[in-house]
């Protein structure tokens, strides 16, 4: 029989992160979720504590994966993200540089390395199997939202949007997939803070399947993949 397949959710949250890790359980998915604080869960669910500021904290924990499951994740799915308040709300330039470079360290340098450690792992997989990385993306790839408050977030999202289409161009002739999830309203907008953790759960389920959609994989609820202009 075989082994049931692996997933490592980086960036564990109560709302996406929680519901992408039970929605994969819940498909015979062994179960693994990263942190910042390290969260209580059920039994099966290996829970590991992040710092996701710090690039060179990420091999340990797929080391700790494969220490668990005797096997690589075949799904990764990074869902950390972080964003610094302006001191002035008119200005942008208010944030402190030091601030601007560990917002990217999260939201592009450790999904970065999180891919690196995937691409490692698939190879030893059998090749059949399925493999997956996964970033929870949002509109600000290709439009620009004046908001000050999401500068920092805003060059993150873009930096990591680039080289996950690299990726995906590069490497899904052999299988591996490599998806940048921006879930919108059903006029194309952007969501914002009303983003849904079901919606997600059962997106990444469809594109851990290699659905036929592109690596630019925008969604909205109830309809899965929707192209916007």
């Amino acid at each position: 029989m075989a082994a049931k397949p692996v997933v490592l959710v980086l960036g564990a949250g109560p709302r996406i992160g929680a519901s992408v890790a039970e929605k994969f359980a819940s498909n015979g998915y062994r179960v693994a979720i990263a942190s910042r604080k390290g969260l209580k869960t059920t039994d099966g669910i290996l829970s590991l504590k992040a710092d996701f500021a710090k690039p060179d904290s990420i091999p340990a924990l797929f080391s700790a994966v494969r220490a668990e499951f005797r096997a690589s994740p075949s799904v990764v799915i990074y869902n950390a993200a972080a964003l610094t308040s302006t001191p002035d709300k008119d200005s942008m330039f208010s944030i402190p540089a030091e601030s601007v470079a560990s917002d990217l360290s999260v939201n592009t340098v450790s999904p970065y390395v999180a891919a690196q450690q995937a691409v490692s792992g698939w190879e030893t997989l059998p090749k059949e199997t399925k493999k997956t990385f996964i970033y929870t993306g949002n509109i600000m790839n290709v439009s620009i939202v004046p908001m000050p408050l999401m500068m920092d977030l805003g060059m993150g999202k873009s930096a990591s949007a680039f080289w996950i289409g690299v990726a995906d161009a590069m490497y899904s002739a052999q299988g591996f997939r490599f998806f940048y999830a921006d879930e919108r309203h059903g006029d194309g907008k952007f969501k914002g803070q009303t983003l849904d953790g079901s919606a997600h759960a059962e997106f990444y389920t469809q594109l851990a399947n290699h659905e036929n959609v592109p690596w630019h994989a925008t969604f909205v609820k109830g309809n899965g993949y929707v192209k916007f202009e």
